[in-house]
């Protein structure tokens, strides 16, 4: 089993900065990937981010590209989301997530997951 806690949320100006922070617990030496999702209102669950829980190599949805970056404290057992330059369609509900796949692939499903958090608002406002 492994828990996930989000934490980070809130809200920030349009052109804003905001850092999101995952801590994870349990079972986390077998960790593959890493990745933050999002879900604004009526809409699907989105991919953000994602790193490699050993290597630290990272992969972003092109929405965020550039604006956003994923790094990991493997002695702290955390991955954060810094978000810069925010938008007001960057506000949704994220959520942190972990993948215990083999693959090289990365997974950007939701439901390559297996493990999720509860969730942190963000609310980015004009």
């Amino acid at each position: 089993q492994v828990q996930l806690v989000e934490s980070g949320g809130g809200l920030v100006q349009a052109g804003g900065s905001l850092r999101l922070s995952c801590a994870a617990s349990g079972r986390t030496f077998s960790t593959n990937t890493m990745g933050w999702f999002r879900q604004a209102p009526g809409k699907e669950r989105e991919f953000v981010a994602a790193i490699r829980w050993s290597a630290g190599r990272t992969y972003y949805a092109d929405s965020v590209k550039g604006r956003f970056t994923i790094s990991k404290d493997n002695a702290k057992n955390t991955v954060d989301l810094q978000m810069n330059s925010l938008k007001l369609e960057d506000t949704a509900v994220y959520y942190c997530a972990a993948n215990y796949g083999l693959s090289n692939i990365w997974p950007v499903q939701a439901n390559e997951y297996d493990y999720w958090g509860q969730g942190t608002q963000v609310t980015v406002s004009s």
